[in-house]
């Protein structure tokens, strides 16, 4: 147990509760529920995208690899990174002009609304629930390791308070929130990059050299030697991650609370340069564990440098932090590593209820017939519903092997979302039955897949060979679900398909000008 953490760790829980209860006195309508009223600027929006973005997944998971596969984990930060320019020239405006709360807005515009909210709502939370699988397994392992306290208990404590954040305080409080987090933790990281600099007299050829002298690869790990040993994995975890954000609906949702287009390519742009600083900063500082880790014998399991480190392969970055700044430095990082779950867990909890609640309950099921007080108080239910799922399977998937659920949600996040949410916004020619072809053939292919890919078919289920030899089915599901989309689409001659098309040219000007977005009621 480490007391500082904790304190710390105590420190930031009194002052989001503290923003959560005036967030709180502010949350009156859906509109603040789920996009903050869109009063929200640019800037503020570009960090919150930072801090929802940036999950302990992504800040200990990208610099073990780092640490473990030194150039190869190069792919993670660069293709993460070049999805955002994707997202700011070809989404965040036209998403901020046709939709109100949730992806299903924009896809339902000129489609059959009740057959296209049901598929993406049903595709969106499937990527919330995965994704949330992932942080909450996250929270009780971190927490367990660094603070002494049982799984379980971990994992309820996230829950609850993940509930408390978005119930009370919605959008606004899961805002500030991020914001805070992101600045935590990239200030944290810049110092740590100018101490572990610092360890060698500021000589980056130093850090180089000892790391390459440390590694078991050599020389071999300053170039593509591992990851990028099979072309076709690659390849398909690069499109998975440049394509699958655009395709989180926990991340687009964010470009909703901002009050016009033009704020919501400031957001894209500021969240695109904190971003590559972000990325740069943590493969460094696994570079940095590489070449640091060794003169402290104690940080491996039985004392044996170049063994697997103590506490797991997630755990470099956090001994990193205490050889450079001794129990304060580790306690700081731990409790920003268990503020970025809370930040990220909120956000994916108001993404589940938004599909839950706005496209479900009150446009499907009650065709829009709902009153204000109605739809605030099954905002806050299925927020309730969405964090008691996350907890209880939090706890199931306690002792699995939880990787593969990451490369499932990029994957069906770019297999299914992307693709629909992008033809539904550019071309003419989409119609209902195309788009959930589409959506419903990528959907299931990246489900399928990924089931019977090594990460679950050997691992998990214990069978001798995977049916399918690659963890990453993008580069066939998502190619899939676009040439779907066109043929179906081509070959739709329905009464409702010249209504589809018909409908473009007024979406496209509203796109384009948001002419009649104040007033749009869909």
């Amino acid at each position: 147990m480490n007391t500082q953490a904790i304190l710390i760790f105590a420190g930031f829980v009194l002052v989001t509760l503290g923003i959560t209860y005036w967030a709180s006195l502010r949350t009156r309508s859906s509109a603040d529920f789920y996009t903050a009223g869109g009063g929200i600027t640019g800037t503020q929006n570009g960090l919150a995208i930072v801090g929802d973005y940036m999950s302990a997944a992504t800040l200990l998971g990208i610099s073990s690899l780092a640490f473990s596969n030194g150039f190869d984990s190069l792919i993670y930060a660069v293709c993460a990174f070049m999805g955002w320019p994707i997202v700011m020239f070809l989404i965040a405006e036209r998403l901020r002009n046709l939709g109100r709360y949730t992806l299903s807005d924009i896809v339902s515009y000129r489609l059959d609304e009740r057959s296209t909210r049901i598929f993406t709502a049903i595709s969106s939370l499937t990527v919330v629930l995965f994704y949330l699988i992932v942080q909450m397994v996250g929270a009780g392992q971190l927490v367990q390791l660094l603070f002494g306290i049982d799984y379980a208990y971990a994992v309820i404590a996230v829950g609850l308070l993940m509930m408390v954040y978005v119930v009370l305080g919605g959008m606004v409080a899961t805002t500030w929130v991020q914001i805070i987090k992101a600045v935590l933790m990239l200030g944290n990281g810049v110092l740590m990059a100018v101490l572990a600099l610092g360890y060698f007299d500021f000589d980056f050829s130093a850090l180089v050299a000892a790391a390459s002298e440390r590694h078991p690869a050599g020389e071999a790990m300053k170039g593509p030697w591992k990851l990028m040993a099979d072309p076709f994995s690659g390849f398909s975890l690069a499109l998975s991650l440049v394509f699958g954000i655009a395709g989180l609906p926990h991340i687009m949702m964010r470009f909703f609370t901002v009050p016009d287009a033009r704020a919501a390519r400031k957001s894209v742009f500021v969240a695109t340069g904190l971003m590559g600083v972000f990325f740069v900063l943590i493969c460094f500082l696994g570079l940095s564990a590489m070449a640091i880790l060794p003169d402290y014998p104690a940080f491996y399991v039985d004392g044996k440098v170049g063994g697997p480190v103590l506490g797991g392969s997630n755990m470099p970055i956090m001994h990193l932090a205490t050889a450079l700044g001794g129990n304060l430095l580790f306690g700081l990082l731990a409790a920003v590593s268990f503020a970025t779950i809370l930040a990220v867990v909120s956000g994916l909890t108001l993404a589940g209820a938004s599909a839950a609640a706005h496209d479900l309950y009150a446009k499907v099921l009650r065709r829009g017939n709902v009153s204000a007080a109605q739809a605030m108080r099954v905002n806050r239910l299925a927020s309730i519903g969405i964090g008691l799922v996350a907890i209880v399977l939090g706890l199931l998937f306690r002792d699995q092997n939880v990787a593969f659920l990451v490369a499932l949600a990029f994957s069906i996040a770019a297999s299914a979302n992307f693709p629909v949410l992008l033809m539904s916004m550019y071309w003419r020619g989409l119609t209902t039955r195309g788009a959930l072809a589409g959506g419903l053939a990528g959907l299931s292919m990246a489900l399928a897949l990924v089931i019977l890919s090594p990460a679950v078919w050997v691992r998990i289920f214990g069978f001798p060979a995977a049916v399918f030899p690659y963890d990453y089915p993008t580069l066939i599901s998502m190619p899939l679900a676009f040439l779907t989309i066109v043929a179906v689409s081509a070959a739709d001659r329905s009464r409702r398909a010249a209504q589809d098309r018909a409908g473009f040219p007024a979406q496209e000007a509203r796109a384009e000008t948001a002419v009649g977005i104040a007033a749009a009621s869909h």
